[in-house]
This record gives C-alpha cells, structure tokens and sequence, in this order.
C-alpha cells in the first residue's frame, strides 16, 4: 500500500521566540510560530496577506534553533503537518494543525536581529541548514540555466 504525501515548505520570520521543552524522557522538543507573507496584486493594486503557522521541532534540531533564533528572524523550513487532539481542562475537544519540522536552514544573520543582510560574529551556524537525517548536502548543483525547460 503506498503512502500518501504530506509535505510542506515554508519561508518566514519567527513571530516569537521559540519554547524549549522536554519530554518524560528527556527528549527537547521546541516550538514556535512563523508569519509568511503573500503579495498579490488586485486590479493592478498591491495587495498582502499574512499567515501564521505554528512548529514544533525535535530533539538537537530543537536545541539548535533554540539556542540561535529568536523573533523576528528569517528561516526556511520542510516537514509534515500533523494534527492532534485533546480534551482541555473544560473537557471542551480542541485540535491543532502544525508543521512538524524535519529541517531548517536559517536565513538571517545570528541572534542580533532580524535583518535579512546582517552578518553574526559569533559562532552560530548563521545561514546554515540543519537535517533531522543527517544526510549530507549536495555543494553543486550538476544543472545549468539551459538545461531547464522553462
């Protein structure tokens, strides 16, 4: 039985600073919020729409993006969206849908602000990716602009 997709993509700033938490067993497990902006144009008119997304992220990748964002800043990442379910202390059913981020590459300077140009003399891994797997990045893309169709 094949699977089905459940892929998400997102570019945005960090609405706030992200939580730490941990679980029973001791797993990190952060979570924040992204605002990603649209621009589409009305009747020649410019227009924006704003949304807001909330993450949850595991484990180093938790500490990581903990211990070097904060609001404001740019990041780019992939995962899933998950729902989940629960009973509030009303005994009222609430659920959420999040995106639960497999990985990220930061696309601001270090924890001094939110500037897109800004450059970090600490040692973060400004504007460097992170993978929940570990894979190694390809350092070249083996395409030239001609070889694309469009």
């Amino acid at each position: 039985m094949a699977g089905d997709i459940n892929k998400v993509v997102l570019i945005g700033r960090l609405t706030r600073d992200p939580e730490m938490r941990y679980t029973q067993n001791g797993t990190a497990m952060a979570t924040f919020s992204i605002a990603n902006n649209r621009v589409y144009s009305v009747s020649g008119e410019k227009k924006e729409m704003v949304s807001f997304f909330n993450c949850v992220v595991w484990a180093r990748a938790a500490e990581t993006i903990v211990q070097y964002c904060k609001k404001g800043q740019r990041i780019g990442i992939d995962g899933r969206l998950q729902q989940r379910s629960w009973d509030d202390k009303d005994g009222n059913k609430r659920s959420t849908v999040e995106v639960v981020v497999d990985n990220f590459q930061f696309l601001s300077g270090g924890r001094s602000g939110g500037g897109e140009d800004e450059t970090s003399s600490d040692s973060s891994p400004a504007d460097s990716g992170y993978s929940s797997n570990n894979a190694p990045e390809m350092e070249t893309n083996p395409f030239s602009d001609d070889d694309i169709p469009f």
